[in-house]
């Protein structure tokens, strides 16, 4: 297995002596291993190696905080006892459940060094050995068989750079077989769940011989096909289109793969329907999603209460105890909330949106409802509670969110569990995805209502569906869209410039004490001298501002110079450097300092914090920013604090962490800062539209800064051409309308 490993690691040679623990779940191992000159402490993914077993290990030393000096394996060889007192030391120790000290002295007694041999592939000659039952050999044989059949996987992948993690994955979903499953079918390692790259795959493939035109290459191709499009918010694609694509990836004719697509389709791997007389493919889990989301949806209105209605006396009452005077639109969306059982809530910075739903929650208080405020982030939640002044939870927490062994989501909350709320309030709904929707409907009673709220001008959801765009554009349910800019909101040129995008009208950057600056740079190198000293010194000697924690700068793409890698390298090395006796670690192309401001890239249900009470928990979470507060270089350990909780990295996590200086756009949403810096000078063409720089622009609050080409606003504002998504939900809630289904 040397080929996985990085060329500085070490090597260590022992027995193992004791296995102190073990997470049964991904093979996370603590073992004490004997050398010939000591004893260490071993930590990783080691699935399966056993007590007294002789194994070689490839890693490196670290010191951990706590527990001191461990070596942490990246992999490991077992080597397998040949002899007969190698074998009896192995048994006695244990490594096999239900054989003690005296039951292996009776096998080796009896077997010698066929002993092994006997247990995998004959165990019912342990039946001749008093004590042993037939029941009890063939389970002895199993347990062997598990030990040494993730050991044959990874001995058999470990060519192509396939880690132990990836490869308890196999073993836990095909057990024993897994090594001949893969030998008659690799293509099996592109199942979800398992998720392989094609490419990765193709390599196995190719060296165990398979044809190009096997049936299961082009349906492993065609599904991923399907599946990689999910990362582009596509939930369906055209079969005209996906067919060119497929057979591109595929090499082979696109015949070929008509009728494999045909095949699948009658199997039910894949399903088919029609929009507007084309066709359309998709994954099973998604289209079933998309279903079950638009009937779900039509159906609120024939078992909410009916009885519990709005008059306008009342709505007067909540506008002297305000002191504020609803405008049309407002008081319609409070009716509808009462009356629709479905309301769609949507508009812009300064409409009146949150004094809406503040009204609207305080009459559902009036009459007891229980009331639940739900976002699809951490910090969209945070927001929420904020504006609210009640409790808003995540989704996932909401439905509380479970994790399987193969980090597949479970919600608690179901069909057969449901969340006991009579109303449901859910904010941030552009950046809910059909497959979270779907889960958070099934999770809700019958008699629920929902209120949908959202700014459909903003980005879509980064995960597959345009569960916002969809709705809105179905015309099935009340959407009330808030278009009245209040005379306060009025005075900020944020959100005049803001609407002015979506309206189609020229941006105003003419008032120099406004909140809402363009400076003009011609060349990318003068925008970030200026994004720099904007940072490091205007800013901060103007508004006597923390540069690191209250401004942001927020970056249409990661690449160019003004980008987010060059800028976060450029802010760091400003706003952080590198202090004489501090520790940093170098991170695939970047420094991590004490005291960096940075972000969470992936979801981490596993990554441990300690709150400052004293209280631990797990889970750090994609977009949470936060700032290293301490560095064991020697360990690669980091910990960085999120709010009131501080977690700790070690080395393999690393690779979820990213500078925070400067971010995309995409990772901002849901968030909003005091002081934001707009870099728009070199914007890649496909980045240029007005949903990107719309949602820039609203995640200022005191104060928005634009450096670069004022061409390059212009050209963003204009492109009203929104990220094209397939999608089947707004189809669906048409034809379950219709009743075209039944």
């Amino acid at each position: 297995m040397v080929e996985q490993l990085n060329i500085d690691n070490e090597k260590i040679s022992g027995t193992v002596q004791n296995i102190n623990f073990r997470n049964e779940s991904n093979g996370y191992t603590v073992a004490t291993v004997k050398t010939k000159n000591e004893e260490l402490t071993v930590v990783g993914i080691l699935p399966f190696i056993s007590e007294g077993e002789a194994v070689d290990f490839y890693g490196k030393f670290i010191v951990h905080p706590t527990y001191g000096s461990q070596f942490a394996a990246d992999t490991f060889e077992t080597k397998t006892p040949e002899d007969a007192v190698a074998i009896l030391k192995y048994l006695s120790a244990g490594a096999l459940r239900g054989i003690g000290p005296a039951t292996a002295t009776k096998i080796v007694e009896r077997f010698g060094k066929d002993s092994l041999n006997i247990i995998a592939d004959n165990p019912l000659e342990l039946t001749l050995i008093k004590g042993i039952s037939k029941q009890k050999a063939l389970a002895v044989s199993e347990e062997y068989k598990k030990q040494y059949g993730i050991r044959d996987i990874m001995l058999m992948l470990s060519k192509y750079k396939i880690s132990p993690d990836r490869c308890l994955g196999i073993y836990k979903r095909f057990g024993t077989e897994s090594i001949n499953i893969i030998n008659s079918n690799p293509y099996v390692l592109c199942e979800e769940g398992l998720d392989f790259y094609f490419e990765t795959v193709e390599d196995i493939a190719a060296d165990l011989g398979i044809e190009k035109e096997s049936d299961n290459r082009i349906a492993a191709g065609i599904e991923y096909v399907l599946r990689k499009n999910l990362t582009n918010g596509h939930t369906c694609l055209p079969r005209d289109k996906f067919i060119a694509v497929a057979s591109r990836l595929l090499d082979c004719k696109e015949d070929l793969v008509d009728i494999t697509c045909d095949r699948l389709i009658d199997c039910f791997r894949l399903e088919s329907f029609e929009i507007d007389n084309n066709e359309y493919l998709a994954l099973p889990k998604y289209y079933s999603a998309e279903r079950y989301i638009a009937a779900r949806m039509l159906s609120v209105k024939e078992f909410i209460n009916s009885q519990i209605t709005v008059d306008k006396l009342e709505i007067e009452n909540v506008e002297n105890r305000l002191n504020i005077k609803f405008e049309e639109l407002q008081k319609k969306a409070i009716f509808e909330a009462f009356d629709s059982g479905v309301l769609v809530l949507t508009g812009g910075p300064g409409t009146g949106k949150t004094t809406t739903l503040n009204a609207i929650i305080k009459l559902f208080e009036n009459r007891d409802l229980e009331i639940e405020l739900a976002a699809p982030t951490g910090r969209a939640a945070k927001r929420m509670s904020e504006l609210t002044g009640r409790e808003a939870k995540t989704i996932h927490r909401l439905l509380e969110v479970e994790w399987g062994e193969s980090d597949e989501r479970r919600f608690a909350r179901n069909e057969k569990n449901p969340l006991s709320c009579e109303v449901i309030i859910i904010d941030e709904a552009s950046m809910i995805d059909s497959l979270l929707f779907c889960d958070l409907l099934k999770a809700l009673k019958l008699s629920c209502r929902i209120i949908i709220v959202g700014d459909s001008d903003q980005l879509p959801s980064i995960a597959a569906g345009n569960i916002l765009g969809d709705i809105l554009s179905s015309n099935r349910f009340p959407s009330i869209c808030l278009k009245k800019v209040f005379r306060q909101a009025a005075k900020s040129k944020i959100v005049s410039n803001a609407h002015a995008i979506i309206n189609n009208e020229s941006a105003d950057f003419s008032d120099k004490t406004s909140d809402c600056f363009f400076i003009e740079r011609q060349n990318k190198y003068s925008a970030v001298n200026s994004i720099l000293e904007l940072v490091t010194e205007r800013l901060p000697n103007a508004y006597n501002i923390n540069p690191i924690t209250d401004v942001q700068i927020l970056c249409p793409s990661k690449m160019l110079d003004t980008g987010t890698i060059n800028l976060n390298n450029l802010l760091q090395e400003r706003l952080n450097p590198l202090k004489k006796g501090e520790q940093q670690l170098f991170y695939k192309g970047f420094y991590l300092r004490v005291g960096d401001k940075v972000m969470q890239i992936k979801n981490n249900y596993d990554l441990q914090f300690r709150k400052d009470n004293g209280e631990f928990g797990t889970g750090v979470f994609n977009g949470d920013v936060g700032f290293i507060t301490d560095i064991d270089k020697r360990a690669s350990i980091l910990k960085v604090r999120y709010d009131d909780r501080v977690a700790t990295y070690f080395s393999e996590d690393l690779n979820q962490l990213e500078l925070a200086y400067a971010v995309t756009v995409h990772k901002s949403q849901g968030s909003e800062y005091d002081y934001v810096i707009l870099p728009l000078c070199e914007v890649p063409s496909k980045l240029k539209y007005r949903n990107l720089l719309y949602t820039a622009v609203t995640r200022a609050k005191k104060m928005l800064i634009c450096v670069g080409n004022m061409s390059v606003w212009d050209d963003m504002a204009a492109n009203d051409k929104k990220t094209l998504r397939y999608t089947m939900l707004k189809t669906f809630l048409e034809k379950e309308q219709n009743n075209e289904f039944i």
